[in-house]
This record gives structure tokens, C-alpha cells and sequence, in this order.
């Protein structure tokens, strides 16, 4: 048997393996499973960021303010306005001094006007663009004619937008659409800022590889590598940090929009969100704002030059503001028009004329801040009987709304001029309101002495006692009695007191002190005695005129107490004048209305306030207290107006004053106007004003400066004028001592006669003044 050669008690070692064969696994599989959970996380994070993407874009991409316009000038043959006060509403409207030729451009040569209006869309049809020529003379337009476009006997001009209703994040735009845009503008665009937008995916690597080296080589930002798409996203989805994260973010989703939605679509949204200026607290997005707020044009009507200022001012709004910076801006507008002219999108002649050009901003920002706070105020709360804020806030809704820019106007600077001359000046506010007539619209609102300040609006929410203003309600409730009550009624002027059941005494007083006896009933209210009114309330009973108030609009409480006969009630100077409206209709509430008519952003409508009217008093009384608030005008407290306004300008008033003068009010009308002043402290303290010294100039003021007719009341059925003797309580010639026309509710008139001697004499003289007068 061989014997093994292998060494005892050693077993044979195995070959070794190579260092390949020895390393283990498992870096590989970590990098593996780092690679997988990194692609699901990503996949994740794409999934989400795809959401995000999405939902916004196929949402409602933007919240688009409201915007609140004033009521249209209407311009025709004989149409009322003066010279300055057309001028005015063409600047507030946006358009520029110029030759008159060209869209939102006009004319002036003394009272001789070329317009060339833009055209608008208004809720019952489009208004084409026209070149209008027309000559003011005393206040009326003549010679009106259509120079170009369709031919109109009646021409309506753009409304001036007088403020909007703004989202939270105060971003404002118009929105347009891409076939509404010059093609000039987005070959422009694009040729600035993304030339191969149409090529690439969301991103450019090579335009950032070329961007980043270029920063390197200078040493900081010289050029940005963002696409377009890009850019929307960043503004879009993103904030503004610059961090790795946020870049990388962006890209994807740049590429995640790309994969969604068509080239065009992305273009659109970029044209209409693109940040462009700032105009207070209100961000200027998007070319279709900017162009108005800019050049006050629509964009379809920019010129080269307007359309290269928007395009460069695209790199930085701030930096190139051209009312700030108009150096850079020009330099920054001929960079981007030579850049046009490379690319042949416009051909040398062109381009040198457009870098001749001036900027052509407009001298102050077109559709800015709120012009008329107190106003809009006013607006926004009938709004919110109909409309949820978050909708006014982002529908973009159009607000019609019944303001003349002319009256309001006129309402400042009755405010602004006449507090100044007021003893105690400076301790003094102020508020105005002014209505149509006839149909309750509101045409001004002034909230303060300045009128620009969008804090308390004393026209809507000061509640001051309202003094003297309640004594027409008293003889009305009283006329509405013509058994008992008729204009020449004696009623008695003497002291007397009321006594109450816990003991407390009640004695009211004359504002002078004086007491004189019996006098007729027209006097007692055009002179504003107190103790008559007080004597006639507490007759037909202080239920009745509380109803009176109540009919007539008041719709707060109102104490059935006597010295409510006083005026010691509480109403703003926009619910006095919702009560004196109706009596300068006759007896009609009409509910006062700031607005027309609201459509959508497309022009559809919504909603239309006509007018309402409900009768809620006999017209004849109404006529009869009509006069003797004339006859306040022409002989009792409201006799100083007509220092300021024409004495041929009939009207009917009635002034208002509270103890110590803590309030100072006037409310009355013309054929046209109704207006309710009120001055006083916001402290509530006492001044030495009467609503003579006080209110009334303030109103007079402002009824000087605007053109109108004067009151002349329609006589209703059941009237009947009479020439009375009003101290006997009898009919009597026209001729006679003490004779007055006065009316009568038929039936009530007197039915005793006296005569005079010398009827005839009189009647020959009168007779003869007539031929001469």
C-alpha cells in the first residue's frame, strides 16, 4: 500500500481569490437602492409638482380686480358742459394733448375741441372709435359734428375707470388675449428675451451654460439663461429667492408646464402675468395694464417706440421706470429697437424714426389709485347687497356707476375752498353729497375736507343730530291735513313747556330767544322758528312725523319723543339726503343708486339698477311745502346763497342747525341737483356756526360753479293758486296791500274776500311795468 506524501495532521489549503473576486457587493447594491429611492422621491416630488402645475393652470389663473368706471359723457348738440370741466374728464379718461388725430388724443383751441375717442365696449354695445369736432359756447356744446367714423347725432366717450376693487395680494391686470396682441409685441418679446421659445422644452441648457460663464468671467449676474417659461413660473408658482432648490424647482416644473400645454397657451398667460411697474400698493401686471397705465392706449394701438419701451422694461420695471428714470428708459426702448431692426421686424427708416421719438408716457399714471374713496366706499356697499367681496375681488367684474366726474369735481372744491374761510377753520370737516333729482343717481360724494383721503367717510358715517333739517317733515305731516293746515295758518311763535310723568320739564326756545305771536305757517318754515314746528308736531302727533321719515327712506330709529321735533335725531348727510329726495320728487322715495349696471370681464351682464320709485306722500301737500322751502331761498335763512349762485336760479332749501352749532347742515335742490352739506367737528364740539354760516356757503359754493336749471315745480291735480291776505285770513286782489300767490290743496283755500281801493290805478300801473320789464 503507497503511503501519502501529504504532511500528517494538515489539511490542503484552497487557492486564493483575486482582489475582484473579494470585494463585496454591497456598495452597489447601496448605490441601488440610493438610486431607486432617489427616483421614486423624485418621481414623488414630479408628481406633486406636476399637481401644483396644473391646478392652477387649468384653474382660474389670475384674480382680476374689478374695475368701478364713471358714468359716460355723453356729447351731442346743445349737450351741457363748460370748456374745463370736458378738458378734465378727457384727462381723467386718459387721453393726451395732442393734434386730435390720433386714438385717445385731443385738440383744445379756447373753446374749439377735436376728440378722437378709442372706442369701448359699454354694456348695451360697442361704441366704435370716431374723430369728433365740436365748439363750447356758454356752457353748451355747438357745432358738433362726426369728422371720422360712423356717423352719430350722439357720441358717448370711453368712461374714466375712477377705481377698482382689488385682490388681497394687490396684483391689477387686464387680460388679453394672444390674438389681441400686435404681433409686433411678441416677436419683439421673443426676439429680447427667448428666441428659440418654440424649440425648446422649458428649458435652454445651452442659453444657461453661455449665461453662467459669462457671470463667472465678470464676476457677477450679467446674464440670465431663464426661458420664458421659466420666467412665468418663476413668477407664477415661485417666491423670488435665488437658492439651488428653488432653481432646480423651477426647471421642472418649466419642463412639466411644457408637456401640458401648447406653446401659444404658455405665451398668453406670460403676456398677461409679466410684472411691469407698480402704482402705490397695486403691482402693474401683464402688457394689456401697462399700455394704459403707461401711454393710456389700448395695446392693440401702441406705436414702435411704446411697444419697445414695454418689452425692455420687461428686465427690470423698476430700474427702467421711464416716469422715474426716463434716461434709462430711452437708452434701455433704442437698445431693444435696434435689436427689432436686426432681426428685421421692422426696416431701417422705421427704426431710426421710432429712436426719435420721446417717450410718450402720459403725464400721470392712467386707471392708478381710487380717485374718489368716499365714493367707491359708497359703491362697494350697494355692491354688497348682490356680490360676495372675494368675487369683486377676482372676477374682474365691470362696475357702471352713475358718478359725473364734472359734479364731483365741483363738490371738492366747493369743500376745499369754502372750509378754509370758516371761522375755527382748522377744527372744521366736511361732507358733501349730491344727487339727480329726479332719479336719486349719486353724482359726487365728498367724505371729508380731503376729499383723497380713504379714511372715516363723514357722508356715510357720521351720525349727527340733524337739528332744524326735520322741520319740513313737521308741515308736511301737518299740509297732508288741509282742513286743518294750509300755508297761511297761523301758528303760534310763544313759550310753553311739557311737563313729564318722572318729573323732568321741557321747555324748547327760538334759537334767538324772540317770540312773535301768531304767524302764518309758510313763514314759521322759511324763517325756522322753533316753537311753531315743535306747536304743529305735537297737533298732528309725533307717531305721524316719525312715520313721515320713515316713508320718505329713514330707515334707522327714530325716538317718538318731542325733542325729535327738534331735530334731535341722528342721520348721516346720505340718509338726509335719501329724505330730501323725496320731497324734491314730489312725494316719490326714490332709493338713492350709484350704479347702473355690472357686467363680467367679457361684457355680459350681470345686473342693471333701474330706477324705483314709490309714492309715499300727496303730491299736493308735497307742492305746497315745495314753495315755502323757495320762499326759505329767497326771504328766510337760505336768502345768502344767492351772493354766490344767480338769483335767477330758482331753488328750495332748508338749513339746519344743532345746539352750540355742533352741526351746520343745508339740503336743497335746483331743477337739476339735489345737494346735502354738512360742516362740524368730528369731536362733536360746539362751533359758532348756524347752517346759514356754516353748511350753506359750502353748498352755494358748489351750486355756483355747475351749469343747471332752475327749480320750477309741476303744479299737481287738486292744486289751486290764490292771491291771499294772509294776516285776515282772506282771498284778495293781486294788487293789494299784503296780497301773496299762494297754493292751495283744493278746497282749503279761504272763503272770505276783502278788496282794496285803487284796484284799478294798480292794475293800469302794473299793466304798464309789464310793457317794460
Amino acid at each position: 500500500m503507497k503511503k501519502s506524501t501529504a504532511p500528517s495532521g494538515k489539511k490542503r489549503k484552497s487557492p486564493k481569490k483575486s482582489p475582484k473576486n473579494q470585494r463585496r457587493p454591497w456598495f452597489w447594491r447601496t448605490f441601488l437602492r440610493l438610486a431607486i429611492f432617489g427616483t421614486v422621491l423624485l418621481a414623488c416630488w414630479m408628481v406633486y409638482l406636476d399637481a401644483v402645475v396644473t391646478s392652477r393652470f387649468e384653474g382660474r389663473r389670475f384674480e382680476v380686480p374689478s374695475r368701478v368706471y364713471a358714468r359716460p359723457l355723453e356729447l351731442y348738440e346743445g349737450a351741457s358742459v363748460s370748456a374745463g370741466a370736458l378738458e378734465r374728464e378727457l384727462k381723467l379718461s386718459g387721453f393726451r394733448k395732442g393734434d386730435g388725430s390720433r386714438s385717445g388724443s385731443y385738440q383744445r383751441n379756447g373753446g374749439r375741441f377735436v376728440i378722437s375717442t378709442r372706442g369701448f365696449k359699454f354694456p348695451d354695445g360697442a361704441e366704435p372709435k370716431r374723430q369728433l369736432a365740436l365748439s363750447i359756447y356758454g356752457d353748451r356744446v355747438e357745432k358738433f359734428s362726426v369728422m371720422r367714423g360712423d356717423q352719430s347725432p350722439i357720441v358717448r366717450l370711453e368712461p374714466a375707470q375712477i377705481g377698482g376693487i382689488y385682490p388681497a395680494h394687490k396684483e391689477d391686470r387686464v387680460l388679453v388675449q394672444l390674438q389681441d396682441v400686435p404681433e409686433l409685441l411678441t416677436a419683439t418679446l421673443l426676439t429680447i428675451e427667448d428666441r428659440n421659445f418654440y424649440d425648446h422644452f422649458g428649458i435652454a441648457p445651452m442659453s444657461i451654460a453661455r449665461a453662467m460663464l459669462a457671470n463667472i468671467r465678470a464676476g457677477r449676474v450679467v446674464q440670465g439663461g431663464s426661458t420664458l417659461t421659466q420666467q412665468l413660473v418663476k413668477n407664477f408658482y415661485l417666491t423670488r429667492e435665488q437658492t439651488l432648490l428653488r432653481k432646480g424647482n423651477e426647471a421642472l416644473m418649466s419642463i412639466l408646464l411644457e408637456l401640458h400645454y401648447e406653446k401659444d397657451d404658455i405665451l398668453e398667460t406670460y403676456l398677461n402675468e409679466v410684472y411691469l411697474g407698480q402704482a402705490g400698493t397695486r403691482s402693474i401686471n401683464g402688457f394689456g395694464l401697462a399700455s394704459q397705465f403707461f401711454f393710456g392706449e389700448r395695446l392693440q394701438d401702441l406705436q414702435v417706440h411704446q411697444i419697445a419701451l414695454l418689452v425692455g422694461m420687461v428686465k427690470g420695471p423698476s430700474y427702467y421706470n421711464p416716469r422715474r428714470h426716463p434716461e434709462r428708459a430711452t437708452s434701455r426702448r433704442n437698445l431693444v429697437i435696434s435689436e427689432m431692426e436686426d432681426a428685421e421686424l421692422i426696416d431701417a427708416v422705421t427704426a431710426a424714426r421710432a429712436r426719435g421719438m420721446p417717450l410718450g408716457v402720459s403725464e400721470r399714471p392712467s386707471y392708478s389709485e381710487n380717485r374718489y374713496p368716499a365714493y367707491i366706499d359708497l359703491v362697494r356697499r350697494h355692491l354688497a347687497r348682490d356680490y360676495r367681496e372675494e368675487d369683486l375681488r377676482s372676477e374682474g367684474l365691470r362696475i357702471f356707476t352713475t358718478l359725473n366726474p364734472a359734479i364731483q369735481y365741483a363738490a371738492e372744491y366747493a369743500v376745499t375752498d369754502t372750509l378754509p374761510r370758516l371761522a375755527n377753520a382748522n377744527e372744521l370737516e366736511a361732507a358733501l353729497v349730491v344727487t339727480a333729482k329726479d332719479s336719486g343717481e349719486v353724482l359726487a360724494l365728498v367724505g371729508g375736507r380731503d376729499p383723497q383721503f380713504a379714511g372715516f367717510n363723514r357722508a356715510l358715517d357720521a351720525n349727527r343730530l340733524i337739528g332744524s333739517l326735520i322741520k319740513p317733515f313737521i308741515y308736511l305731516a301737518a299740509l297732508e291735513h288741509p282742513e286743518r293746515y294750509t300755508l297761511i295758518s297761523p301758528v303760534q311763535d310763544k313759550s310753553f313747556a311739557l311737563e313729564f310723568e318722572d318729573g323732568r320739564r321741557w321747555e324748547p326756545k327760538n334759537y334767538d330767544g324772540k317770540e312773535r305771536g301768531a304767524v302764518p305757517l309758510h313763514e314759521a318754515l322759511s324763517r325756522s322758528y322753533n316753537l311753531p314746528a315743535v306747536r304743529v308736531g305735537l297737533d298732528v302727533g309725533v307717531r305721524e312725523v316719525r312715520e313721515i321719515l320713515q316713508d320718505f327712506g329713514v330707515g334707522s330709529d327714530i325716538p317718538e319723543y318731542p325733542s325729535m321735533l327738534l331735530g334731535a335725531v341722528s342721520m348721516s348727510p346720505v340718509t338726509v339726503a335719501q329724505m330730501y329726495q323725496g320731497l324734491a320728487t314730489s312725494g316719490f322715495n326714490t332709493p338713492l343708486r350709484t350704479i347702473r349696471e355690472v357686467t363680467d370681464a367679457q361684457g355680459n351682464a350681470l345686473s342693471r339698477y333701474n330706477l324705483a320709485v314709490d309714492q309715499v306722500a300727496d303730491p299736493a301737500a308735497v307742492h305746497l311745502l315745495q314753495y315755502a322751502m323757495q320762499e326759505t331761498m329767497r326771504e328766510g335763512t337760505g336768502r345768502s346763497a344767492y351772493y354766490s349762485v344767480p338769483k335767477e336760479l330758482a331753488l328750495a332749501g332748508k338749513t339746519g342747525t344743532t345746539d352750540d352749532g355742533r352741526d351746520s347742515w343745508f339740503a336743497g335742490f335746483s331743477g337739476d341737483l339735489l345737494a346735502v352739506a354738512w360742516v362740524g367737528r368730528d369731536d362733536n364740539g360746539a362751533t359758532s356756526l348756524t347752517g346759514a354760516s356754516g353748511a350753506l356757503p359750502v353748498w352755494s359754493r358748489f351750486m355756483a360753479q355747475v351749469p343747471q336749471h332752475g327749480f320750477s315745480p309741476v303744479m299737481p291735480d287738486g292744486v289751486k293758486y290764490h292771491w291771499v291776505n294772509g294776516d285776515r285770513q282772506a282771498l284778495t286782489d293781486e294788487y293789494c296791500d299784503n296780497a301773496r300767490l299762494v297754493p292751495f290743496i283744493t278746497g282749503s283755500e279761504p272763503t272770505q274776500e276783502v278788496s282794496c281801493s285803487g284796484v284799478l290805478q294798480r292794475r293800469i300801473k302794473g299793466w304798464f311795468e309789464g310793457l317794460f320789464q
